[in-house]
C-alpha cells in the first residue's frame, strides 16, 4: 500500500502514483503604514494540497475503473482521513479535482495509456467515525455503494 484515503486504497495495482507534490500555505494579511514597509500579521494556516499524478497502463496496473472510483469517492462530498503506507494519519482530506489523458488506444477506443492526476486537499472538519461507517457496510456489491 502507497496511502489510502478513506476506503480506497493507492497501490500498485489499482492507483500507483509516481509523484507526490505537497504545497502548504500560511495566510499572513499586510497592513499598509506611511512612509514605512507594511507591517504583517499572522493569521494561521492556509491551504494544504496534495498533488499525486503518474501513469497507468491498464495491461499491468489499475485503469480507468480506479479512477471512476475515485470520482465516486468525490462525489460523497465528504472528506477522509488520508493515511500514508507506513500507517502515519495525516487527518482528513477531500478529493478537489482528477485529470486523466488517454493515449495510445487499442481497436475498440480504450486507452493502452492512462495519465492522471489527483488533487487532495486538507480539511479537519471530518468526523473521525467515517471509517468505521464504512467498515459496516460491507454488504454492498460495487464500490460506489459503499462510500455513498
Amino acid at each position: 500500500m502507497l496511502m489510502s484515503l478513506g476506503m480506497f486504497v493507492f497501490s500498485i495495482s489499482s492507483l500507483p502514483f509516481e509523484r507526490k507534490q505537497r504545497s502548504t500555505q500560511w495566510r499572513w494579511a499586510a497592513n499598509n503604514r506611511l512612509g514605512q514597509l507594511p507591517a504583517h500579521q499572522f493569521n494561521g494556516p492556509g491551504e494544504d494540497r496534495i498533488t499525486l499524478s503518474g501513469t497507468l497502463a491498464p495491461e499491468l496496473t489499475g485503469g480507468g475503473q480506479s479512477l471512476q472510483d475515485l470520482r465516486d469517492l468525490a462525489d460523497t462530498g465528504k472528506a477522509w482521513v488520508l493515511m500514508l503506507g507506513n500507517g502515519e494519519p495525516q487527518g482528513f482530506w477531500f478529493i478537489d479535482s482528477v485529470d486523466e489523458t488517454g493515449s495510445y488506444f487499442f481497436p475498440d477506443g480504450s486507452p493502452r495509456k492512462i495519465e492522471f492526476s489527483v488533487v487532495l486537499v486538507r480539511n479537519d472538519t471530518g468526523e473521525i467515525n467515517t471509517i468505521g461507517d464504512l467498515a459496516m457496510n460491507t454488504n454492498s456489491s460495487s464500490f460506489a455503494e459503499n462510500i455513498a
